[in-house]
């Protein structure tokens, strides 16, 4: 798993725009940047949908306030599902990065087999990523949610 002080693997990543389909590398979205990125077992979920992304959306200027960049919200799912739930939720100052086949989320250790009920899903996390190097990590320990929370990020900072 990755862990604090580690580089961010180089990933290719999907990413639905008003210009249309984009692929995104893992450089062009943390290099020379503070980032807060957080992911959750999938999109349109009970706890994803009802606390964990809404609490980025509410705090995004008050990140923002504190240097952060950009705020990257991932899960294992495609772009349009994505877009979609970003639109339904008003997260346009988040950018809903789409890993499709859970590569990088793989490549840092932080996947988990939910078996039938969806595949290969993202650990529920929250990092805080300088020039692509970790510098915070919170992993939630199976069925909570308390350290990948948008106030304990901005705690932190």
């Amino acid at each position: 798993m990755i862990q604090r002080g580690d580089t961010l693997p180089d990933c290719t990543f999907q990413l639905l725009t008003n210009e249309g389909m984009k692929n995104p590398t893992t450089d062009e979205l943390f290099a020379g940047k503070k980032v807060v990125l957080f992911a959750v077992p999938g999109a349109f979920t009970p706890t994803c949908s009802e606390e964990h992304l809404p609490g980025y959306v509410t705090l995004a200027d008050k990140l923002k306030a504190k240097g952060v960049d950009s705020i990257i919200c991932l899960a294992v799912n495609d772009a349009f599902v994505m877009t979609a739930w970003g639109k339904t939720h008003n997260a346009e100052e988040l950018i809903m990065l789409a890993d499709g086949d859970g590569t990088f989320t793989k490549a840092i250790g932080l996947d988990m087999d939910t078996g039938s009920f969806g595949g290969v899903r993202s650990q529920r996390y929250a990092m805080l990523v300088d020039d692509g190097r970790v510098t915070q990590l919170n992993v939630e320990p199976p069925k909570t949610f308390e350290v990948s929370k948008a106030e304990a990020m901005l705690a932190l900072l």
